[in-house]
This record gives structure tokens, sequence and C-alpha cells, in this order.
């Protein structure tokens, strides 16, 4: 993969932000506000058209210094009668630092508070789709670092309204090439508009043979003409559920996540748990580490975990606005290598990415003795921004935040499902209707094979045993430290360390054994830090978690067929309102919150939240398609 390559913040003679690399300026010198709202609102008939709606979709071409999406969320926060939700998708292939970002907007005339909150939360250089929520959920942004041509072919959605913008087509011809205009057509159907300043007759014949029919309007300022232009083409549009009512089982993290994320879309949602209390399996661990987990080749696994990274941490910070505190903290996370030449090989991944240092950080071990406060056995990769979440106040805050809408109802075990009609129905052993919903989603864990009659998904249980270590007889540790397992620092007086890791094995009772797998484990990352503890001394927790067989999490719309012949992800037949949500493994912390909100875009019919393959990747009917040769889980 090639490194992003940031945008340089320069300025014209006459002060406008200028890029040196493409000769050309970001914005009219007549007001970059201004022009958006001639060329890119008035050109796709805003507000107007979006006025009464629950949603709108605009996708954008060229983001540079966000003006356009400034004005654009202006002109909805000004308007009595905007839709409910409004999603701007918009690529940058140079994204700016955020003191770039501020730098440059702060003569651009942007409204000063919308700015503000934009530059607050502008992610890092990154690549990938990063989702950056506003006024409580209901503007959502979606940033797409990357080429053009290939950002827009993994945006899963259908445009309401495209902001074709850019560098001039003289300066940048790949931002309008007809890769550029097929891509936009794919994300088309016949009410999409689309308005740009150019009218340039490449542009003008590009997208006429993309399948759009455009015509020449009143330009901005001294620029005469401008575009505009409509799709001619029918394709079906997503479409919301008609009543917002949803059955969830499992009141865990996967359970609590998206019962959330539906919950803040206005829906209703029952929660069935067998236990008598929320958190009763993975999720009631002590802690776990939060943290991405990164790869030379930027591999599914790789790019999924930085994406529920930020996400993680964006719904962290929400969470916090809206009053319901979690117990985490971003201490920092060291993931030691195992031995000299897992070193060298987690260096040259740093080397290979060239991420942000405050992403990801490759350090000695003298350096990472240093940040632990014990000695190292080896370097390895350093997390600034990663740490350590206690999961169930995560759950107890996913739940405090859907208030009323999320109704919960502890210690009622389901035997079976049942469609009747347009419901589903959840059953209880004696046959009687425990609850029931237009829809359901299974969230729990590994009984997701049972309650589904799905014998055909790789799911499995691995028993995990966590010792939790008294830290009156050890010396402080200020973070988290992983590699080998992971230990937290203290919480309640105990470090979690753990786990073990076993397939099909249903026994909950601590074992001896275990407890010294893991004080092994913990020597070998920081040799002496046990001291004299010993397996027989410590207390822990047992835990069954989910794994699914490429150790990727499944979420999405159950398949209605067993065999995929014939059929790809887009056409396989699906069992009608039912879905799932499971398969975290030991990632349950930093995939939950983005999973939650990926299940709950695609059960609305929204925008997804991250790039189209990852989402394919994640489908539980992946394996539908692609029958695994072999059942082989192996160890975490």
């Amino acid at each position: 993969m090639t490194p992003l390559q940031p945008a340089s913040l320069q300025f014209s003679a006459e002060g406008i932000p200028f890029s040196a690399e493409y000769g050309d300026v970001y914005h009219s010198a007549s007001g970059a506000l201004a022009q958006a709202e001639h060329v890119f609102l008035a050109g796709n008939g805003l507000p107007a058209r979006w006025q009464d709606r629950d949603r709108f979709v605009i996708v954008e071409t060229g983001f540079g210094l966000g003006n356009n999406f400034l004005a654009t969320w202006q002109a909805w926060r000004t308007d009595p009668q905007a839709c409910e939700r409004l999603h701007f998708i918009s690529v940058e292939k140079h994204p700016f630092a955020a003191t770039d970002l501020a730098s440059g907007l702060a003569g651009s005339g942007a409204p000063a508070e919308l700015a503000g909150q934009l530059c607050a939360r502008w992610p890092l250089p990154l690549p990938g789709m990063h989702r950056i929520e506003f006024e409580s959920g209901r503007v959502v942004l979606s940033l797409i670092f990357g080429e053009a041509a290939e950002a827009l072919q993994q945006i899963a959605a259908r445009a309401d309204a495209i902001f074709l913008d850019g560098f001039s087509p003289a300066k940048n011809p790949q931002m309008w090439s007809d890769g550029v205009f097929r891509a936009l057509a794919a994300l088309s159907d016949s009410s999409t508009t689309l308005a740009t300043w150019s009218v340039s007759s490449a542009v003008r014949e590009g997208l006429a043979r993309a399948g759009f029919v455009v015509e020449k309007a009143q330009g901005f300022s001294g620029k005469r003409e401008m575009l505009r232009g409509q799709y001619r083409g029918a394709r079906p549009r997503p479409t919301l559920p008609t009543e917002r009512h949803v059955l969830v089982i499992g009141a865990g993290l996967a359970g609590s996540a998206i019962a959330e994320r539906l919950a803040a879309r206005g829906f209703t949602v029952d929660i069935l748990e067998a236990q008598e209390d929320i958190a009763q399996g993975a999720s009631g661990n002590l802690a776990g580490a939060f943290r991405p987990l990164p790869s030379k080749d930027d591999n599914l696994l790789a790019r999924i975990t930085r994406a529920g990274f930020f996400y993680g941490l964006q719904h962290l910070a929400s969470l916090r606005r809206q009053g319901h505190e979690v117990l985490w903290e971003a201490c920092g996370v060291l993931h030691l290598a195992r031995s000299a030449d897992q070193e060298r090989k987690q260096q040259a991944v740093c080397e290979t990415l060239d991420f942000p240092r405050e992403y990801l950080d490759w350090v000695t071990a003298a350096e990472a003795t240093l940040k632990a406060g014990h000695t190292a056995s080896f370097g390895g990769w350093w997390f600034a921004r990663a740490g350590w979440i206690q999961p169930r106040s995560l759950v107890a805050a996913n739940l405090a935040a859907g208030g009323e809408r999320i109704r919960l109802r502890a210690g009622l075990s389901v035997t079976s499902l049942r469609r009747e009609g347009k419901q589903w129905q959840a059953l209880a052993a004696d046959g009687s209707v425990l609850a029931e919903a237009p829809q359901v989603v299974l969230a729990n864990a590994h009984d997701v094979r049972r309650l589904a009659e799905a014998d055909w998904l790789p799911l499995r249980a691995a028993r995990g045993q966590v010792s939790h270590l008294p830290m009156a007889q050890l010396a402080p540790l200020g973070v988290v430290v992983c590699g080998q397992g992971y230990i937290t620092p203290g919480i309640g007086g105990h470090a979690a360390l753990g786990a073990s890791f076993v397939v099909d094995d249903f026994d909950l009772a601590l074992r001896e054994d275990e407890h010294a797998e893991n004080l092994a484990k913990l020597g070998r990352m920081l040799p002496g830090m046990a001291g004299e503890l010993q397996g027989s001394e410590l207390e822990g927790r047992v835990s069954l978690r989910p794994v699914s067989l490429d150790r990727l999490p499944m979420v999405g719309q159950l398949p209605a067929v067993t065999t995929g012949e014939g059929f790809n992800l887009d056409t396989l037949p699906r069992a009608d309102g039912l879905w799932m949500l499971t398969g975290f493994g030991a990632r349950g912390l930093v995939w939950s919150s983005l999973c939650g909100e990926l299940l709950a875009a695609r059960m609305c019919g929204e925008p997804l939240p991250i790039e189209a393959e990852l989402a394919e990747a994640m489908d539980p009917a992946r394996f539908v398609i692609r029958p695994p040769a072999r059942l082989a889980f192996g160890t975490e």
C-alpha cells in the first residue's frame, strides 16, 4: 500500500488556500461559503429537496478544507424543515493535518462554531473511512482518505445529491476521469442530482457517457457558467423499516451496541437476556485491552480493527458527552515482540505503513521498559491512544444512552424462534411467547447457531480464563502490555491477566493450570513481574467467547439458503428480518461499537460506516458463498 501524503497548507498572493502540488486554489476568491451555496447547494435544489425527509445522502468528490460540508451543515441547521438525518460522504486523497485545517478555515468565512467542531474531531491521516457524528448523530460525516476512483467504489450508499468538486480538470485530471464518473453513476438512481462549477467539454462528455444528463446554468461570481445534472437510470433505493421495533437476544457488548445504535435512530428495542443481569459472558470480565492490530500488508483484520478502534473512540466520547461514563483509560498499549526476529518484523510493519506515530510507533526494549516500569524482554509496537476498558461499564452506558427506548428483560431464556406472519417470536421452553417484533437481532454469542438453526455457521465457543493479580503484590503498572496474552493496570486492586483459549470447552470452573499458563505468558513479556505468585493463589474469571473460523465478526442478515451456488452476496436470498451480531472473539471491545453501527445502518438502509469490502468480509453469508474447506479453529 502507498502511504497517504497529507496536504501542505499554503496561500496564494490573494490569501486563498493554495495547493502547490496541483497549482490551484481550494476555493473561489469570492468566498468559499458563497460558492458552496450557489454551486453545490442551489445547484442540487437544496435545501428544498431534503425538507421533511427522514434522511438525505450527499456524496462529494473532494473534501479539501471542508467548506462545502460546513456550508451544507449550516444550511441544514438553520432549516426548520430539514431532514431528520443528513449523511455527507466525501473522499480526499491529501487530507490536511488538524492544525492546518483550522488555519485554512480561519479566513474562509466558515461558521466558526461548526469549523471548531470539525477540527476537534478531525481524524488522523490514515487510509480508509472515518465516520464522525455531529448534532447528536443527526449530521453524519463519512470521510474516505484515498484515491477518488478507488474510494468511491468502496461507498455502500445511494446518493441523493453529488457535489463534483476538486482542483481543475487541467490540474488534476484523475478527479474528473471516466472511472470517477462511473463510480458516481453506480451510487446513483433516477432521483440523483449533480452539480459542479466546471463546464469543461471533457467533463460534460464524461458525465454523459456515465449516464448523467447535464445542462449549463448561471455560474458563481465571475464565472459565467456551471453544470447541473441528473442520473438517468433505474435502481432500487433502500427503504426504512415501516415499524421501528426490534427484538435483541443478548445483553452483552454486542446486544447493547446494536440496541444503542437502533435507539439513537428512534427504534424501540426489547432485549431478552438469559442471565439475571447484563454482561454475564465475556462482557463481564474485569477489563480488557482496547487497541488495533496492524499488519505489513494492511489486511482485512488490520483495517477492521483500525476502523473499530477509531469508531470506538468516537463512541466513548459521545457517551461521555451524554453523561454516560465508561470505566476506561487511554493509558497506552505496548504490544511486545516475542523474539528478536519478530522485533524486526514489527519494526518493518511500522516502516512500511508509515502511519502517524500518534497511532502506531515502534519502541525498543529499553523504551518499552521505561513505559511499562518493568523490564521488557523485547521491543514492540506502541499505541499511544489505546488503553483498557471495563466491558460491563460500556454495556451499562450503551443501555443507559438508549433511555426508555431500550427495554431490558433479564432472566428469560429463549428456547427457539418462530416466524408468525410479519413478526418474529421468541419462545420459552413451554412454547409461550416471551416477546415479538418484526425484526430480531441474535447477539447471544456462540448460541446464535442454535437459535438461528444454522449448523453450517463456522462459529464456536472458546473458553477463556482471566487471572486477577493482586496489585498489593505487584509493582505499579501504568500501561496495558500484550503480545503473549495481556495484562492491564490495576483496576479495583487487581490487574487482569489473560487469557487462555480452549475451543469447545464449556466448563466455567477456574483451573490452576490455566492460571499458571497466564503467569508464564506474563513472565515472557515482563520477566519477574509476577514475583512469587502461584496459580493456586489467584482468583479469576472464566467466560466463553464466540469465535469465527476466519477470526472476523459476523455482522448482517442471515441467509435463507445454505448453498451459495449461483449467487453472490448481493443476490443471495436472506431470512426476512433475521440478523446476527457475533464472532468478536477476544476483540469485543474494539469491534462492538463499530459493528453495532454497521448493523444498524444495514437494517435501516443507510450508508455504511466502513468500506464495502470490509462490510462484505463480515457478512455471515460469506460462509455460504465460499464454504470453508476445513473447520480447524486453532488457537487465538
